[in-house]
């Protein structure tokens, strides 16, 4: 009998995964494995916990919901926790698993966890398969190499737009053979070392992990509200749920796929219209893709000071008082303290905050922008390795800015976007 374990990273859906459709069609029996990789839930070299209770509490609720689905395909889902090389390893001796597939990583850390679990596999014949699963666009369809891949976006998008197609999505399994596994115990906050929270009202969205969930938004963004109609003109508010898609915590998952989003997209353009917005929404998604790339091209120089510039221009100071004023939202910008605490309330900010904190941080503190990319990584719900720490090089002047370095004007920018402090009173008034 081949026997193979699935196992689940960021990619947690059957829809449009082309780890679990091969593994289904290369094996007798699968076993679907999620690892709480406890060192998502240490302090980093930056002061602060790796994974936040936002994301951790999204992550718990995917879990759930994946449990629920590979539940009705007949199979189920084991979630382990430690170290995935020990307890991928055990699982694999276990059931005596030939093969074990999972998706291919960028991040630095996670190829180096991904390759720790290919070696200690190789100790007991067993082979470790991954599959591209994370971008619109499939690696080997690009016009380019990894290496050439263009350190400028626009040059990126233009070829790319052109000479490349997005692949067609994978469809869910219909049935999963596997052997018995029990009912999964999702773990709770305390377990992980995290507290439980309140959800706070004036969040802009009420996100729930899952596929399901994540479905359900896609869903109610086109074609219930048509907000997708007015993308454009709409994607630089800062409060409600549709000012802007609100896709990328189920993205940052894999509890959905650019993929289905893109085709989604399309479904709407011909049953609806197609204009500037609908295609902003797929030009966002190029960008994500594209940061993925420029990783993988540029795999640790990301989470140094000078990023991908050869020519150190970078603040690398650290000021502990001035940080944690940042921090808590007590500066003395308003604009930029109302973006804090909704992050710190709520895990999520709109990407016009995101832009001016980072830029407030890195050229009107001058501290090292590091420790505001390790912070977001602590608080995001929608953190992603790649978006998050090459958005910040950007901003820094260290990453692919064309321009060299984005300095905003923060009264400007609260004035544009702001003008009646609405989004100001709304964080700054005691809830």
């Amino acid at each position: 009998m081949k026997r193979s374990i699935v196992w689940f990273t960021t990619d947690l859906r059957l829809y449009d995964n082309e780890t679990l459709v091969q593994a289904i069609h290369e094996s007798d029996e699968i076993i679907p494995v999620y690892c709480v990789d406890e060192k998502h839930f240490q302090i980093t070299e930056f002061g602060f916990k790796k994974t936040g209770n936002f994301r951790a509490q999204f992550l718990l609720e995917s879990l759930a919901d994946l449990e629920k689905s590979l539940r009705e395909m007949g199979s189920g889902l084991i979630v382990v926790k430690g170290s995935p090389e020990t307890e991928i390893y055990k699982l694999a001796e276990k059931y005596n698993a030939q093969k074990v597939f999972a998706k291919k990583q960028v991040g630095h850390e996670e190829l180096v966890t991904q390759s720790k679990v290919e070696t200690e596999l190789k100790k007991i014949n067993t082979t470790l398969e991954t599959f591209e699963t994370t971008t619109l666009y499939h690696p080997d369809d690009l016009p380019f190499t990894t290496k050439t891949i263009p350190d400028v976006f626009t040059d990126f998008r233009k070829r790319t737009e052109k000479e490349a197609k997005v692949r067609k999505s994978f469809p869910s399994p219909s049935t999963i053979t596997s052997p018995p596994i029990e009912i999964l115990l999702v773990p709770t906050l305390p377990e992980l070392g995290l507290e439980n929270y309140l959800f706070d009202c004036r969040a802009a969205y009420p996100f729930k992990g899952g596929e399901s969930a994540g479905n359900e938004r896609v869903n109610q963004y086109l074609s219930e509200t048509h907000a997708i109609a007015t993308y454009k003109e709409t994607r630089n508010g800062m409060i409600g749920e549709n000012y802007s898609s609100k896709f990328s915590p189920w993205l940052a998952l894999g509890c959905i796929s650019p993929k289905m989003i893109y085709h989604e997209i399309k479904k709407y353009e011909s049953l609806h219209v197609a204009n500037e917005s609908t295609y902003w929404l797929i030009f966002e998604l190029i960008w994500r893709d594209y940061f993925y790339f420029m990783m993988r091209k540029y795999p640790t120089h990301f989470f140094t000071s000078n990023g991908i510039n050869k020519q150190k221009v970078a603040k690398n100071n650290h000021e502990t008082t001035l940080f944690e004023k940042w921090k808590t939202g007590q500066t003395e910008n308003d604009f930029i303290n109302a973006n804090m605490i909704e992050l710190k309330q709520t895990g999520f900010m709109s990407n016009r905050g995101r832009q001016n904190v980072a830029s407030y941080l890195c050229h009107d503190l001058k501290l090292d922008w590091r420790y505001g990319a390790a912070y977001f990584e602590e608080q995001l719900i929608d953190y992603d390795v790649a978006s998050n720490w090459c958005n910040w090089a950007y901003i820094a002047g260290v990453g692919n800015n064309p321009r060299g370095v984005s300095i905003f004007n923060v009264e400007k920018q609260a004035n544009d976007y702001d003008k009646n402090k609405s989004f100001r009173n709304l964080w700054l008034t005691k809830n």
